[in-house]
């Protein structure tokens, strides 16, 4: 019987957190440029959902809702959105590790004022909740460029136990292929299944040669564009799988 350690991304993969992540991010943009309104308009949710499939860490979600605001059209930052977060960043004089503090400080604060909205605005993608209780937990990690607080926190709601030295988040200060080459090292007779939703981070994994073993499987149901499907398909070193096929890994 084949050994299988479950390495998983979490926003796109296990949690639909695009809501709550706009939100807070226009939470955040709206403390540092004071002409925004409190209160986020809810069209601006649907145009930062066209753009979070280039979003890669959290707190970009400040800068795109600042862009988004300023009237910047979502094709814009999905042709162009490295050179477009640097351009804001260096024209505001803004700081990543500032930003990166203010995001998490801002949802620990909804979290500690209404621990129940804030679960509301991150449902985990239907079947999810089911597979995850399903898996022996000493099989399975989560790899993530969330912060892993908010990744136990969304655990914890959906009766899913998960220890948290097996959450590799923001915190850890490593990149995704870095963590995968210690699962390898850490559990050789195994195969690795690591599931994502953005392609180039799989590209990236595609491009280790110590990590020619591990099963690539991409996330059609996540953060991703059409173009992002079209590419997968094509790719012979990825499988592309829904949600379904998800449940039956």
């Amino acid at each position: 019987m084949e050994n299988k350690l479950y390495a998983l991304d979490f926003d796109g993969v296990i949690c639909d957190s695009a809501v709550e992540t706009g939100i807070t991010g226009w939470k955040v943009a709206s403390q540092l440029w004071p002409e925004m309104p409190a209160e986020i308009p809810s069209e601006m949710i649907d145009l930062f959902r066209q753009v979070r499939p280039v979003m890669e860490t959290g707190y970009e979600a400040i800068l795109i809702m600042r862009l988004l605001f300023e009237g910047t059209p979502p094709q814009n930052l999905l042709d162009d959105f490295a050179n477009a977060i640097q351009d804001i960043i260096e024209q505001e004089q803004l700081s990543t590790d500032q930003l990166k503090q203010l995001f998490g400080e801002t949802r620990d604060h909804w979290i500690n004022d209404d621990l129940d909205d804030w679960i509301a605005m991150n449902p985990l993608f239907d079947g999810v909740a089911d597979k995850l209780r399903q898996i022996d937990p000493e099989q399975c990690v989560i790899i993530t460029t969330k912060q892993e607080r908010f990744v136990s926190h969304i655990l914890r709601a959906n009766a899913i136990s998960l220890a948290d030295e097996r959450i590799f988040g923001l915190d850890r200060k490593m990149n995704k292929p870095d963590i995968i080459r210690n699962m390898l090292n850490e559990y050789p007779d195994h195969t690795v299944l690591f599931v994502e939703d953005r392609l180039p981070t799989l590209i990236k994994v595609i491009a280790d040669k110590r990590l020619k073993k591990v099963r690539l499987l991409f996330a059609n149901w996540g953060y991703n564009t059409q173009q992002d499907k079209k590419h997968a398909r094509q790719n012979t070193a990825i499988t592309t799988i829904d949600l379904t096929e998800f449940s039956d890994l």
